[in-house]
């Protein structure tokens, strides 16, 4: 089982509109709700490849509850939500069909007592006895400590299960500490971690600060890597167009399910170039085209550029 956490979990709610312009009413074409947040859409991921997973985090009132109900009709995903007294947040996508932009609004989500933060580490520790991988994915709700995601990797190291950090900010800054095996960041995150607006040169940087293997995100040209085994960049064979919302969140789900299958690192490579392409192409974050990513994934280009020297 692979073990999925979103702290601060989401409704998705995606409007189409033709033509999205400030200051002026439209009419929605179509509405979507999804269970969000970037945890449930790895989720998703990981079951349409096959993958048993269960989701945990937090959940609460009425739109925790529309969450949850759906997440019953989400074939291979199993609910270990934790409940909370605040309500689940929402989050709106405004998709524009005549331009292919999307434009995103974020609620903060629900404040997390102490109680409650316990109650779930406690619950995230029964998990992780049964998990072959665990991701810890996205913001912080108010009230967890800032330092939340360097103790779950902590303590998914202590259990000896591998830990995928994918997260911003100082939750990043401070899970590095903690020496997840994987971090995902994209190049905006990275160059506010390090400082520098060179991928290559950040990445480095980020390895150093404690992470076993970094896999930077940059959007239309797809991945870097640099990982004990040697350093590669990955890139689709053609630009595509449409949604790309979740598509980071595909990149975390092809990682994960590379390390739990063992594969080297360029097909893991691959699979995550291919299934970020194909959820683009997708209506929805956490779906991907499958026709695309078996399209897409043969072609993916990995070019190995600087053998590691250092291990760890």
């Amino acid at each position: 089982m692979i073990l999925t956490v979103t702290l601060n979990t989401a409704l998705d709610i995606t409007y189409r509109v033709r033509g999205l312009r400030p200051h002026t009413s439209h009419r929605v074409t179509e509405v979507i709700e999804r269970p969000g947040g970037k945890g449930l859409n790895v989720a998703r991921v990981l079951a349409a490849l096959g993958h048993e997973v269960t989701v945990t985090g937090f959940v609460g009132g009425a739109t925790g509850r529309a969450v949850q109900e759906q997440l019953t009709h989400t074939a291979g995903v199993v609910d270990a939500l934790v409940p909370v007294a605040g309500p689940t947040r929402r989050t709106i996508a405004v998709a524009d069909t005549a331009t292919g932009d999307t434009t995103q609004l974020n609620e903060p989500g629900p404040s997390v007592t102490p109680a409650e933060w316990s109650a779930f580490q406690e619950a995230y520790e029964v998990l992780l006895r049964s998990a072959s991988a665990v991701a810890l994915c996205g913001s912080l709700p108010p009230g967890v400590p800032v330092g939340a995601y360097a103790q779950l990797v902590r303590t998914a190291r202590a259990l000896a299960v591998p830990v995928l950090l994918d997260t911003s900010g100082e939750p990043l800054r401070r899970g590095l500490a903690a020496r997840p095996d994987i971090v995902k960041p994209n190049a905006d995150e990275l160059a506010e971690l390090t400082g520098s607006h060179d991928p290559s040169q950040a990445t480095r940087d980020a390895r150093r600060r404690g992470a076993h293997s970094v896999v930077a995100s940059l959007g239309a040209e797809g991945l870097l890597a640099r990982t004990p085994d040697g350093d590669w960049r990955a890139a689709p064979p053609r630009a595509v167009r449409g949604n790309p919302t979740g598509a980071g969140d595909s990149v975390v789900a092809g990682l994960l399910s590379g390390l739990v299958e063992r594969l080297p690192w360029p097909e893991r490579l691959s699979r995550a170039v291919a299934l970020s392409a194909a959820t683009v192409l997708a209506p929805v974050a956490g779906e991907f085209d499958r026709s695309a990513y078996e399209e897409l994934v043969n072609h993916v280009t990995v070019d190995l550029f600087q053998r590691q020297v250092e291990t760890r």
